[in-house]
């Protein structure tokens, strides 16, 4: 008798990012990056983010779900209020890689408002299209890697 393989549905939510200042991060991701608040909402005592964000309890958190044009809360901003949050000089851990079709808009938004911002490279896709990248850190010290396609093979 043949063995039958387990099947098993994978949902991907949205990756969160640790923020000091809810208002100031959404001058980046909304703002210049073009996300859309989904829902906002104050962190009460017992939320499990404590835990697996290694938070001190008595740090209050606010969350606020992102969305985009195509994609219902991709991604998140939870807020650790009235907290510093420490640099990281060390190797970056995470990332996420936004597509952005304003690029050149985006990247004059970003130095006005004084990020630190990696060079620009040339982006060759597996599939042979063509496009410009650049990462930069956000206001908390989170990496980003914002990309657009500029050609496409024939």
């Amino acid at each position: 008798m043949a063995s039958v393989k387990p099947t098993y549905k994978t949902n991907f939510q949205p990756a969160t990012y640790l923020v000091s200042d809810i208002e100031r991060s959404l001058k980046l991701y909304r703002d210049i990056l073009g996300f859309k608040i989904d829902f906002y909402k104050d962190y009460g005592e017992g939320s499990y983010a404590y835990e697996i964000f290694n938070i001190k309890p008595s740090i209050p958190l606010n969350f606020c779900a992102l969305s985009t044009d195509d994609e219902l809360r991709c991604f998140a901003l939870l807020e650790l209020k009235d907290t510093k949050l420490e640099t990281n000089s060390g190797l970056r851990r995470a990332a996420i890689i936004v597509r952005c079709e304003h690029f050149d808009i985006a990247v004059e938004k970003l130095k006005d408002i004084g990020l630190t911002m990696f060079d620009e490279h040339q982006l060759k896709t597996k599939d042979g299209r063509i496009g410009r990248e650049l990462g930069f850190l956000d206001f908390d010290d989170n990496l980003v890697v914002i990309y657009c396609i500029t050609s496409v093979p024939d």
